[in-house]
């Protein structure tokens, strides 16, 4: 029984853990719940003994000389966890978790460069290939070597992202493969267009959409230069900003099983060419069919379109908030650290956060959303977490539809010399709004924080605390006074905005977002090297200024669920400062960078915090200089050549037999 008490103190213990929040304690539940279940244990651990001992005429003997010990027992604990639980209730930090999350992101971004290229020369190349897919490399693998190291590339070994994208494939056959790439460009109501491969050149199909030829254009122009090393093919590409293919969770871990390299691919000698006949195996259609693997989801809430692909155990499956008005915090708290994203990658999953359903306009009403839930080979520039499109690189950023061009007339100067201001400015393109569902919509929200946080009210709780240091020099979550205004207390200013006016709005969705938004007049792109820091928000699909953002020597912030072909090669805290899209954190986080200082009392202001401009402009450099080694067109031209082959070995009908051998 004294283990039984035992178990019901971890127990609590673990109660009160998993409880925590990731905002200050607003109640002492976790608290009055441990005490519950531990005099609970205490007393079934004393009744049992003495029941124990009636049995045998020695209750009060027994009772007695255990009493001290059982006493004793009871109250080191009790102490034990008065002590644990007051430090949980009260959060006070020796540091803060900015400085940790820093240290954390140089170093996984120097381990993740030096295992991105640890071969030397072919040879190790393919044994390093061989090693991590435990396949050989496919056809041509020597062109792409040659290809991506006479262009300097600093990643040559790890395009893991781009492996996982292929690996369900493995699990369908060839001829598969080639009949479903048919059928999603058989009807141009698909919104799926081709690039066809014959003979070592890049051409149109014959039925495409001109209001997107410039982006078929630009994949043309994306693999013109290697184009003579690939193998006939047909590439399917998507049309549509929003993502298409979202398999169920338990077909797709069958395809990856089936698909998952081993040993015994190594052992089979690999046959350098591609089939010889490979045009005749691919049936471009000359007229329009009526093949329509797909379902219009458009303008409707797509969350659950999507966590199909989520364990049937997650959150996402099993639970939904009814209360979107109200912080989620234990759906932000398995990639948070307090307040501060701490995990950028697992941030973008919906399977622990079923809120997102209510926070995002992808989720709450897309704009042209067909998604299928067969695995149909579709190549998309961005997708959201548990779609199973193949990525590529983005037409929009190899053909400079958006560019950092930094001139005499728009410079982009020291860091030191910019403007303190958080800058943003953008449509309201994230979703169509209908119902007030514009509300929960990341960029609307953005800019009513912005724009419309000033006093709490006292009769309010606080929503936004900031974490500041206390007298004594260690951090708490604090909330500034009633008469401050959390906007103008931080070091810089806000300048976030909508361009113009409402875009993708129906029914009185427009007027009231007319009357609740002030807007700005259009500025040129090339005047955001003004400003420090540069919020980046999702759009219908992921954001195509980031990586001019990169580029710049500015400060990316970024709040997004959108993930691209290049998302592997970038370091949170370390080239970009995450915020999560719930937003709660952004001032905290700008906190931190620029300080905060309460004008109220002498109207001199009172310091609350320094800020960490230092660190602001050594993510802006570290940012930018791994964009120019990493990010390049260079670098998009490379990623697709290696795609490309793998794909044309994916659907090559010899595919198990074929492959590259130094």
């Amino acid at each position: 029984m004294f283990m039984l008490c035992i178990c019901l103190y971890c127990t609590g213990l673990a109660f009160v853990w998993t409880n925590r929040t990731v905002l200050p304690p607003n109640g002492v539940m976790p608290f009055v719940a441990f005490l519950v279940l531990f005099l609970l244990g205490a007393m079934l651990y004393v009744h049992a003994d003495a029941e124990y001992g009636n049995g045998r005429g020695q209750s009060s003997q027994r009772l007695s000389r255990r009493m001290p010990f059982s006493i004793s027992s009871v109250l080191i604990l009790l102490l034990f966890f008065l002590g644990w639980s007051y430090d949980l209730q009260t959060q006070e930090l020796v540091a803060h978790p900015i400085d940790w999350l820093i240290s954390k992101a140089e170093k996984q971004s120097n381990d993740w460069a030096s295992q991105a290229s640890v071969s030397q020369n072919l040879a190790e190349c393919v044994q390093e290939y061989q090693r991590r897919y435990e396949r050989h490399p496919p056809p041509g693998f020597d062109a792409w070597y040659r290809y991506a190291t006479a262009r300097n590339s600093v990643v040559i070994d790890d395009y893991d992202n781009m492996m996982e994208d292929l690996l369900p494939f493995w699990g369908i056959s060839p001829a598969e493969i080639r009949l479903r790439t048919q059928q999603v460009i058989s009807d141009s109501w698909n919104e799926v267009s081709e690039i066809i491969i014959r003979n070592g050149h890049a051409g149109l199909g014959p039925d495409f959409l001109p209001t997107h030829r410039w982006m078929l254009d630009g994949a043309i122009n994306l693999v013109k230069d290697f184009s003579d090393y690939l193998p006939d093919m047909v590439i399917a590409f998507n049309l549509n900003d929003e993502p298409r293919v979202a398999v169920p969770y338990n077909d797709l871990q069958r395809l990856r099983d089936i698909g998952t390299g081993s040993p015994k691919h190594l052992r089979q000698t690999a046959k350098h060419n591609w089939s010889a006949d490979r045009a005749t195996t691919w049936h471009i259609p000359e007229d329009p069919g009526s093949t329509r693997p797909f379902e219009d989801h458009s303008r409707t809430n797509a969350f659950s379109a999507g966590t199909v692909a989520c364990p049937p155990t997650s959150f996402a499956q099993r639970a939904t908030t009814w209360d979107s008005s109200a912080l989620c915090t234990s759906c932000a708290a398995p990639h948070s650290h307090g307040v501060f994203l701490s995990n950028w990658t697992l941030s973008a999953s919906p399977c622990h956060q079923p809120d997102l359903r209510n926070l995002h306009g992808f989720y709450l009403s897309p704009a042209a959303f067909k998604p299928s839930h067969q695995l149909l080979p579709i190549f998309s520039q961005s997708k959201v977490h548990g779609y199973a499109d193949i990525l590529y690189p983005s037409p929009w950023n190899y053909m400079d539809k958006i560019y950092y061009n930094a001139t005499v007339e728009h410079p982009d100067p020291p860091f030191a010399d910019k403007h303190s201001t958080l800058f943003w400015r953008g449509a309201t393109s994230e979703g169509v709004s209908r119902h007030g569902t514009w509300k929960g919509m990341t960029r609307q929200r953005l800019v009513h924080l912005a724009n419309n946080l000033t006093t709490i009210p006292p009769s309010r709780s606080p929503t936004l605390p900031i974490l500041l240091p206390n007298p004594q020099g260690k951090y708490t979550y604090q909330t500034l006074p009633h008469t401050t205004n959390p906007i103008t207390a931080l070091n810089l200013s806000l300048d976030i905005a909508i361009v113009d006016g409402i875009a993708r709005a129906w029914d009185n969705d427009g007027a009231a977002q007319d009357a609740e938004f002030g807007f700005a007049p259009p500025t040129d792109f090339q005047d955001h090297w003004r400003y420090r820091y540069l919020m980046d928000v999702d759009g219908a699909a992921y954001s195509g200024r980031f990586l001019p953002f990169l580029q710049s020597r500015c400060v990316p912030f970024r709040a997004a669920i959108f993930r691209s072909w290049w998302d592997a090669r970038l370091t949170a805290w370390k080239h970009f400062v995450p915020v999560d899209v719930r937003l709660h954190g952004l001032l905290s986080t700008l906190a931190y960078f620029t300080g905060m200082a309460d004008p109220a009392g002498d109207g001199k202001g009172v310091v609350l915090t320094k800020g960490n401009a230092g660190a602001a402009e050594m993510i802006a450099e570290a940012g930018r200089e791994w964009a120019g080694k990493v990010l390049r067109k260079e670098d998009m031209e490379i990623f697709m050549f290696r795609l490309l082959l793998e794909w044309g070995r994916l659907t090559d009908d010899r595919r198990d037999e074929i492959g590259f051998v130094a």
